[in-house]
């Protein structure tokens, strides 16, 4: 990856962004696309659109969501302690012991506490921990000591940021969905600086918020935009490790290429176009079958207005919704590859109504 785009990316992890407070992964995508884009704009939820041939009938939304799982603060005690909910989906295990940012007048740093097993009885210690017996301790002696730097209503992250592994591999805090912002911002650089874009097809990269808490930024953009068709990009689990059944889930691994979603999210001549752009290009896919609708931005972009003709790409993922999640550098980038591909195979007239293919 070049080292302008990994910068990108970096800063893209390192922004506290939990849904509905998406505003400093906002200014990072800003910051990036300003220089490829023909027209950039925030609406009132946040999201950012940065587009390529902005008059043009022809529209593709390309979507990614920049907001991130986290927690935040509910209450705060008399002995400075503070007490979190959650934002997103949490496997409540994972928060014990974990070192926090606060993000209040100032970033705070806190630690996540517990009872010491010493102190749990044995029914206590066979039960998984839930989230409302944990607190955290950013080393106040009372509750004035504490609002001084933080108020209900502040959010919090892990303190876990990227960092390179073996190989390509790389471990960061939310690249569920930092990745997907990149891949489309990356798109339309790729669009910008390589061409091959239809001058009559317009291409809307759009930085989604909250879609953590039910894909609603995606909704209210796709409805502005008014695109005829859409590739949602996220991450999805890679299932390449122990005790996980391929049987049951299906096969996808680390470093197979980007996910092609099939199924009843999936336009099927957008699942054509994308396979088809794969196979010219020589970009390694996988093909990631969904019985219904995903719970991701192609399913409130399919349903906008009188319906878009909508795909969903995914970068294999392991460790979701954890601090330590991992994904391949060389998937991230066939991702916006494949995606820039697509969008170049788009043309004025391209028809998405679904027909029966007669041999």
């Amino acid at each position: 990856m070049r080292q302008e785009s990994l910068d990108f990316l970096k800063d893209l992890v390192a922004a506290p962004s939990p849904s509905g407070y998406e505003q400093p992964a906002a200014a990072a995508f800003r910051g990036y696309v300003e220089r490829h884009a023909d027209k950039v704009a925030t609406d009132v939820h946040g999201n950012v659109t940065a587009a390529l041939n902005p008059g043009a009938e022809m529209k593709i939304m390309l979507a990614g969501h920049m907001d991130e799982i986290g927690f935040v603060v509910h209450h705060i005690s008399d002995e400075g302690l503070i007490y979190f909910s959650p934002i997103g989906g949490h496997d409540s295990v994972i928060p014990v012991g974990q070192r926090v940012w606060v993000h209040g007048k100032q970033r705070v740093a806190g630690v996540v506490g517990r009872k010491a097993i010493h102190l749990l009885d044995p029914e206590e210690r066979k039960k998984k921990p839930e989230l409302k017996e944990l607190w955290i301790d950013v080393g106040a002696s009372s509750r004035a000591e504490v609002t001084e730097l933080i108020e209900l209503g502040d959010v919090v992250t892990f303190q876990y940021e990227f960092q390179h592994l073996l190989g390509d591999r790389a471990t960061a805090r939310a690249f569920d969905n930092k990745v997907g912002c990149f891949v489309v911002a990356e798109t339309l650089r790729l669009l910008r600086e390589e061409g091959g874009l239809d001058p009559s097809v317009g291409v809307y990269s759009v930085a989604t918020v909250q879609e953590e808490i039910g894909a609603r930024g995606a909704r209210t953009s796709a409805f502005a935009i008014g695109a005829q068709t859409g590739l949602a990009v996220d991450v999805g689990h890679a299932v390449d490790y122990p005790g996980v059944s391929k049987a049951r889930l299906g096969q996808c691994d680390i470093g197979g290429g980007p996910m092609i979603s099939r199924g009843a999210n999936t336009n099927p001549v957008v699942f054509r176009l994308l396979t088809e752009a794969a196979k010219e290009h020589a970009i390694p896919y996988q093909i990631a079958v969904s019985a219904g609708a995903t719970p991701t931005d192609a399913g409130p972009m399919q349903l906008n207005q009188a319906g878009m003709a909508t795909g969903l790409m995914s970068v294999p993922l392991r460790y979701m919704h954890t601090p330590c999640e991992l994904l391949s550098l060389r998937d991230v980038e066939n991702c916006a590859r494949l995606m820039a591909a697509y969008c170049r195979r788009v043309r004025p007239d391209t028809d998405f109504t679904p027909t029966v293919s007669r041999g």
